[in-house]
């Protein structure tokens, strides 16, 4: 096999046009014969003159950028070639085009330029603005370039046709620290002669309405603004720019109102046809309000943007006992509908979304204060198309007011359709399995994740909330990195975390902070939500080999081990003040889900502990020695408190002071019992207290993660698989036996007797208790992470619950690992793929390990 290089890759971007790095790191993938080794690299990085840089080394996942740093606007192509000990080497890969953003805040000209007409502040119907303006072409264009952002939300047009095919843009970040800005190549949607360029602004997470109980407007600013850039290169070298500024004109669009909530107005009968083109008369409009934005604020993105990523047709249109007709899409998604459309100017028609149905109609409760209508008003025209553009929903069913003719016949015709929208992330990991329950878990887990990662990793998509609750993607973040690559996604998020992080080192319970009512306001440290500063970036580097976030997040997470250290004082136990302990219980009261079995303190002090110790390990890896030692230490003194305080021994018996599976998950999970026989008799206990509860789940968010490991880890491999393929409420599988096609967020968030769970915080979509995804890839199907980056690979099968057959895959920075087993009369089969660049370490079930390198491999052995 010859050996070659594939998948360039600058950072951890997909695309990298506008990126934010002076020093893109280089990584890439190589295919070759099995047992290959790289023994060194080159470079070729033209930029005005082609530079070629030879290195010895191994390394092939972010490595240095070797040359000079890139400026702002500059491309760069890149081109790698490798060779082995045996001096073959490869070809030199597929060009890989880097394009530098703005780098410099001396770049920017571009100001905020919106609507200069009075509103309400605190309406949520305020009218969106258009605004736009014209320019001229008068020498043959090279290259354009436009760099945007906006205060709300945009959509730009240029000569009439859409710019990019992202929503919700630039995002939800701390918008006065940091506001994201977008890179379009533009250079074939201008003409030579007259131009125009517009946009469309919406409030979206800047202004509308965020948070329940009424929620709080205009957080972020009252105002709506474009800040664009279009830079244009002529073929003589001559540039031009065309910025926001007071040039600009104004006016009303046809979004009546629209909010992340409520849903979208839009009267077409208000439209502007021409209005993005040149030539039209825009005498009417006025001029605009310019604004202000330091453009020290301004930055590149560092994960994908988000898009629509797939298309549903409904699967049936129901009438409901009241007469309603009911669009059934099959599946609980988050996006939009899109329609197309004839009848009356005038007419009016609406689409009102909900997740549930009870007792035949849509079930809108578990909304809360959300509206989650779209209103469309027909112009009268032979055919409409419509979508809507700055809102999204949560939900599989929606209701259908007015349309105009047969609902059925527009359905069948494609119509009507349901656009799925989320953070564009690669997809890069897979699973599945003989029992098609369990396959259909994961699929819920799948459509949970892709549902609450839309630009930031939210609690849920459908209610008035929505917000980037930090317990939540701590629990799920090894899950979903399973699943989809979230390097640049999180990287990102954690950046806010950092920036919203209280000067003490408070952790908030969202990240962005909006205020909310007195149980979140003031902010106060929390152990599972704040350890997220710790846990995550560790994850990541775990996952990525990225030591950098490591560096990046450094200070985030030692202010947070520091300020719980503070606040337990000198006994090292965190026993006091307000916590969520574990979150949901089954066991809690619908409206006190944090009255759970576990001793809140007790989750706050493992938490402390396992803080702790991982802290140690991010210093050590990023050379702070002293603080190694320091938090090394510090970590067993917690560990001991916790002993001294929760575990209660007698003889070979070991009871935690709270005798809840929970309280023995974390102590067995995080590495807080005196020994290894302490560990064995606590899974012991654990596996009696699952047995007791019939098999049923008795954990919340915090004990959920850990329950399956802290079981198949301490030799109960079979009460964990009993656990997981247990149908009865509360259970994985109970979901899916109710027809649930995402993961909810109370383990009864439909009751048995098909009713919704009385508490008012009741989503059916809601990915952090399907967690227990990872156990399954890691240890049902048997694949896991050794060193950094999956440099060295674990495949360790452990079959049972019946299953004859798992697999899982996962494109690895290094490329596609995989691993199946198949069980035939107690014979095991298993077949492996380790890339190019890593190795393994294959285990099975009554043998020692054994080391394998690169390429496929099958293996057998005789289960006893």
């Amino acid at each position: 096999m010859p050996v070659s290089v594939h998948q360039v890759r600058a950072e951890h971007h997909h695309a990298p046009l506008g990126i934010g790095e002076d020093r893109p790191r280089i990584s890439w993938q190589v295919t070759a014969d099995p047992q290959w080794e790289q023994r060194g690299y080159q470079l070729e990085i033209t930029r005005s003159e082609v530079d070629i840089h030879t290195v010895a080394s191994h390394e092939q996942v972010l490595v240095a950028w070797p040359s000079e740093p890139l400026h702002s606007r500059e491309r760069a192509t890149v081109r790698v070639r490798v060779f082995g000990a045996d001096d073959r080497q490869s070809d030199w890969s597929e060009p890989l085009i880097i394009e530098a953003g703005l780098l410099d805040p001396m770049d920017w000209r571009a100001i905020p330029v919106g609507p200069d007409w009075s509103e309400d502040a605190e309406s949520d119907e305020r009218r969106p603005a258009l605004v736009r303006r014209e320019f001229r072409l008068d020498a043959e264009l090279a290259s354009a370039r436009l760099y945007a952002t906006a205060h709300g939300l945009y959509e730009v047009e240029l000569n009439g046709r859409r710019v990019g095919d992202e929503a919700l843009a630039p995002g939800w970040t701390v918008y006065p620290r940091r506001l994201r800005y977008q890179t379009y190549d533009v250079t074939e949607l201008l003409r030579p002669g007259a131009n125009a360029i517009g946009s469309w602004l919406g409030d979206g997470w800047y202004r509308g309405r965020l948070g329940w109980r009424g929620g709080f407007r205009n957080l972020f600013g009252h105002d709506l603004g474009l800040i664009a850039q279009l830079e244009l290169t002529f073929t003589d070298g001559r540039t031009k720019i065309i910025s926001t500024d007071h040039t600009w004109r104004a006016a009303r669009s046809p979004i009546l109102h629209a909010g992340n909530y409520d849903g979208e107005a839009y009267d077409a009968r208000e439209e502007w046809p021409g209005w993005s083109e040149p030539g039209f008369d825009d005498s009417a409009w006025s001029w605009v309000k310019p604004g202000q934005r330091d453009p020290r604020t301004l930055v590149a993105p560092d994960g994908p943007p988000v898009r629509c990523t797939e298309e549903i047709k409904p699967l049936a249109v129901l009438t409901t006992p009241s007469g309603k007709q009911v669009l059934d899409f099959g599946q609980n998604f988050v996006g939009r509908i899109r329609i197309r459309v004839t009848g009356p100017r005038g007419h009016k028609l609406s689409l009102r979304t909900a997740e549930v149905m009870q007792q035949g109609e849509i079930y809108t409760r578990p909304l809360r204060e959300a509206k989650s209508t779209d209103t469309y008003i027909l112009a009268g025209s032979d055919r409409e198309e419509w979508e809507p553009r700055f809102t999204f929903h949560g939900f599989r069913y929606a209701e259908v007011i007015g349309w105009p003719g047969d609902l059925g016949a527009a359905v069948a015709a494609g119509d009507v359709i349901g656009r799925v929208y989320h953070s564009d992330l690669e997809r890069t990991g897979s699973f599945d399995c003989s029992n098609p329950m369990l396959t259909q878990l994961h699929r819920n887990v799948v459509w949970g994740m892709r549902g609450n990662f839309v630009d930031v990793p939210t609690d849920c998509p459908q209610r008035d909330e929505r917000v980037g609750w930090t317990g939540d993607i701590q629990i799920f973040a090894p899950t979903a990195a399973d699943l989809y690559d979230v390097s640049g996604f999180l990287r990102s998020w954690l950046k806010d975390l950092a920036i919203d992080q209280l000067p003490d080192g408070t952790v908030p319970w969202y990240v962005p902070v909006i205020p909310a009512h007195a149980t979140w306001t003031p902010i106060r440290p929390g152990a599972a939500w704040g350890d997220v500063a710790v846990l995550t970036p560790w994850l990541l580097y775990q996952r990525y080999g990225d030591a950098q976030i490591l560096r990046d997040q450094y200070a985030s997470a030692k202010s947070w081990v520091d300020l719980i250290d503070r606040l337990a004082g000198p006994d090292h136990l965190w026993d006091k003040g307000f916590q969520l302990g574990d979150w949901l219980d089954p066991d809690a009261p619908p409206q006190d889900p944090a009255d759970g079995k576990t001793d809140k303190y007790l989750v706050a002090t493992a938490y402390f502990a396992h803080s702790t110790a991982t802290l140690a390990k991010i210093a050590e890896t990023i050379g702070e020695a002293a603080d190694a030692d320091h938090y090394r230490g510090l970590a067993q003194q917690v560990r001991q408190a916790f002993c001294t305080e929760y575990v209660i021994t007698d003889g070979d018996r070991l009871r935690m002071s709270s005798d809840a599976q929970t309280a023995y998950a974390l102590a067995i999970g995080f590495d807080l019992l005196p020994d290894e026989s302490s560990k064995d008799a606590a899974g012991v206990r654990l596996a009696e207290l699952v047995a007791k509860a019939d098999n049923r789940i008795s954990t919340g968010f915090v004990g959920t993660p850990l329950v399956s490991d802290a079981l198949s880890g301490t030799g109960q491999l079979d009460t964990a698989y009993r656990l997981l393929l247990e149908t009865e409420c509360p259970s994985w599988l109970y979901a899916v036996t109710q027809g649930a096609t995402t993961v909810w967020e109370r383990w009864d968030s439909l009751l048995p007797d098909g009713t919704v769970n009385p508490g008012t915080m009741t989503s059916f979509n809601h990915y952090a208790l399907g967690a227990v995804a990872d156990w399954m890839h890691r240890v049902l199907a048997g694949l896991d992470v050794i060193e950094p980056g999956y440099r060295k690979i674990s495949f360790r099968p452990q079959p049972g619950g019946g299953l004859s057959w798992a697999q899982a895959r996962l494109v690895t920075p290094y490329g596609p690992a995989g691993i199946r087993w198949q069980l035939d009369d107690r014979q095991l089969q298993v077949e492996l793929d380790v890339p190019t660049g890593s190795s393994g370490v294959v285990q099975l079930p009554g043998q020692q390990p054994q080391q394998v390198g690169s390429g496929h491999h099958r293996l057998t052995c005789r289960l006893d």
